[in-house]
């Protein structure tokens, strides 16, 4: 399903710029592949992290124009990491999707006090995520 849908839209930029970088936090390596290799096909630089950690510096060295974000990681929560980088003045504007199994109206009430820009639950339909990959960066171009 992610990887069908993603193929077919092409990443809003423009003409000689410099590629769009989003970092994908996730624990599943199955699925951050999957995200990195249809966002790379449609012009996007992909770094990806399958740790808390690894993603706080990541997002730190690497600046990204996004990050796709997961709750569960296996050092943390991904809400935790979210609302350490909304705090940081160095971090603060990167935009942040939350990735999530679970819509509960709790869940999705911390990821918004987090600093969260959206929230999607899994399974997503990957068209809905590119469309809010470009809201968002598109909302945070000036990080």
């Amino acid at each position: 399903m992610v990887d069908e849908a993603i193929a077919e839209l092409e990443p809003s930029r423009e003409e000689n710029s410099k590629p769009r970088r989003i970092l994908v936090v996730d624990d599943d390596a199955g699925q951050a592949q999957a995200l990195s290799y249809r966002l790379s096909q449609q012009g996007f630089r992909v770094d990806t992290a399958a740790t808390m950690s690894e993603g706080r510096e990541l997002a730190i060295r690497s600046r990204p124009d996004l990050m796709l974000l997961d709750i569960g990681l296996p050092d943390g929560n991904g809400l935790d990491l979210c609302r350490e980088l909304n705090d940081s003045a160095m971090t603060s504007a990167l935009p942040v999707i939350l990735l999530s199994g679970t819509d509960e109206p709790e869940v999705v009430r911390r990821a918004r006090s987090s600093g969260c820009r959206f929230f999607l639950r899994k399974p997503y339909d990957p068209n809905a995520l590119l469309v809010l990959v470009q809201n968002a960066i598109e909302e945070g171009s000036d990080w």
